[in-house]
Formats: C-alpha cells, structure tokens, sequence
C-alpha cells in the first residue's frame, strides 16, 4: 500500500471516529457556557503533520460528515473547514519546527476563532434566524479557549495516528549527537582530522 493510501486511511478513520465523537458525546457537555468543537483541531493538527493538501481535503470530509450528522446546511462546514485546513499545513511550510509546543496551541486557537467565525458570518449571509448579539461573541470566545485547551492532546492523538504513515520529512527533525566527551573534533563533518 502507497503511503498516501495510508494517510487516506489514518485520516479518514479518524475523521469518522471524532465526528462520532463530537456529535454524540461532546455535543452534550458544556464548559463556561459553550460545548468544545474538536473538528477544527483536527483539521489544523492534519494540516500540520501532512501538508495543505491532507489538511483541506480532511476539512472537507470533516465539515461534510459534521454537516450531515447534525443536519445542517451541507458545505457550509466543508468551506470553512478547508480553509482552516489549507491554512494549516501553510503554515507547516512556512514554520521553522511546526511540531514544537506552542505551534498547535497557537493554531489550534487561531484555527478555532477562524472556523467559529467564518461559520457565523456564512449562516449569517445565508439567512438562517440567529439572533447576533454579544453572547454569540461570549460563546465564540469560551469555545476558542475550551479548544486551546484540547488542542495538544488531540495533535498528539492524530500525531500518533499518522505518524507510521507520514514520510521521514514530516517527523519532527531532531539535532544529532555530540561526540562522547561533549567536545567537537570539527567543525565541518566533511573535514577529518
């Protein structure tokens, strides 16, 4: 098997299973007065692990299978989960080291405010009767902050995932050992002593 095909795979069952997820259980809890939306972590922590082309294709799939699970109007979570998810692994190309610490806690806050807001300003556009008002900004707010939150276990969830699947470029590039001793023969590898 290609390893796109096991990227397809990784992805699309951890699509299916966290949309599951989301619309049975976490649908149902509430936190400061607003329920956690993990589809936008994922999308970002795909994009971040795989590139921009893994990240809008799984916003795509995400925003549908959320769509028709709750029932909503189709494409409007697809639209803005793919871009969210294009986003994403642009940003993975642009970072120096986008799996260190603070990348998917950052993205994951960004990418959840974008998401929550592009998907109010399209409902809106659309004309569904929601009424604007200050406690759509208190929700958008607690649900950005609940998100942050989530979003280094569910990137190190989909890490593990696709790690086995992901080519050597995509791991997380570490420096390589001092000689035994901690001093350095040279300064170049090229040049021997």
């Amino acid at each position: 098997m290609t390893p796109q095909a096991q990227i397809a795979l990784r992805v699309g069952g951890i699509a299916l299973l966290l949309v599951i997820l989301q619309t049975s259980a976490l649908s149902q809890l509430s936190f400061l007065g607003a329920t956690p939306d993990i589809a936008p972590l994922v999308v970002i922590s795909v994009g971040l692990l795989a590139g921009p082309l893994a990240g809008a294709v799984t916003g795509f799939g995400m925003g549908l299978l959320t769509d028709l699970a709750l029932l909503q109007t189709l494409g409007v979570s697809s639209l803005v989960l793919i871009a969210v998810g294009w986003f994403a692994g642009r940003a993975r190309e642009i970072l120096r080291d986008p799996q260190a610490t603070l990348v998917p806690l950052a993205a994951g806050a960004a990418g959840s405010l974008i998401a929550l807001m592009g998907f109010s300003i399209i409902q809106f556009l659309l004309g569904v009767e929601t009424p604007v008002s200050l406690e759509l900004v208190r929700q958008i707010i607690s649900t950005v902050l609940i998100n942050t939150l989530l979003a280094l276990p569910v990137h190190a969830l989909v890490r593990r995932i696709l790690a086995p699947a992901l080519p050597d470029a995509g791991r997380r590039r570490r420096r390589p050992r001092r000689p035994a001793g901690g001093s350095r023969s040279t300064i170049s590898p090229l040049i021997q002593p």
